[in-house]
């Protein structure tokens, strides 16, 4: 089908069940002229996926929601879970999104009429759970919805990351089933990195309802950190920007 355009009203109904390739451009982001030349055409000849594109500057709950950093960035989606996610894409990119799409339907086969389930809960973490390029959607992103997710962006060789581990220890098992803490090995999820271009590590970031609410470079002490977990736990309304002092 031809190349769809979505926006903050209708994303959510159009890719509830379909699975769905969603670039995200505004048109000053550098996509690659390939790369739009093959989305366009596979648009026309794949069926079964939804192509989709979606103007930044004009839909700010999507760019929130996948921590849209003003480049190009393409979301392989089924039943509105991202599966796969690449900053910049390459036209190379486009045959492995849509089989592993395609794999997912497959794999899946839902009955005509799907019951509806309750939600299970999410096992409450007593320590930092590891987390990756392919993971960080469902286990931070989408897991903020029910609890705030602190996110420790850190690498090995990193001397303040490592003493900021055993205040995060400290605080997950303190905080179970209030919060959820998670860590990103920069050097091992380099997709990651480039999308929330960490320039400086350790950074911490905290997201709530599925938002970007916090986001700061630097070993932050334990009183800090007591106190952006009490501010994001008091939230109600998640903005983008870092608590107050």
């Amino acid at each position: 089908m031809p190349l769809q355009t979505l926006t903050d009203a209708t994303f959510a109904r159009r890719t509830r069940r379909a699975p769905a390739l969603i670039l995200l451009s505004s048109g000053s982001d550098k996509l690659r002229s390939d790369f739009k030349t093959a989305f366009v055409k596979a648009a026309d000849e794949e069926a079964g996926i939804l192509f989709a594109q979606v103007e930044p500057d004009n839909n700010p709950q999507l760019c929130e929601r996948f921590a849209y950093q003003n480049k190009a960035l393409l979301i392989g989606l089924y039943r509105g879970e991202a599966l796969v996610r690449r900053s910049r894409p390459w036209s190379s990119d486009l045959p492995d999104f849509i089989q592993q799409l395609h794999a997912a339907r497959e794999a899946d086969d839902p009955p005509a009429k799907p019951i509806k389930k309750a939600k299970p809960k999410r096992k409450p973490l007593s320590k930092p759970m590891d987390v990756s390029d392919a993971t960080f959607e469902k286990e931070a992103i989408a897991a903020s919805q029910d609890l705030p997710v602190l996110v420790d962006f850190w690498a090995e060789w990193c001397g303040p990351c490592r003493q900021v581990a055993p205040i995060l220890e400290k605080l997950a098992a303190e905080y179970a089933g209030q919060i959820r803490i998670v860590k990103v090995d920069t050097d091992a999820n380099p997709g990651l990195s480039q999308a929330f271009q960490i320039r400086s590590i350790p950074t911490i970031a905290m997201f709530k309802a599925g938002q970007l609410i916090f986001m700061q470079p630097g070993a932050l002490p334990e009183a800090s950190f007591r106190d952006l977990i009490k501010q994001a736990l008091a939230l109600e309304a998640p903005a983008v920007g870092a608590p107050a002092s």
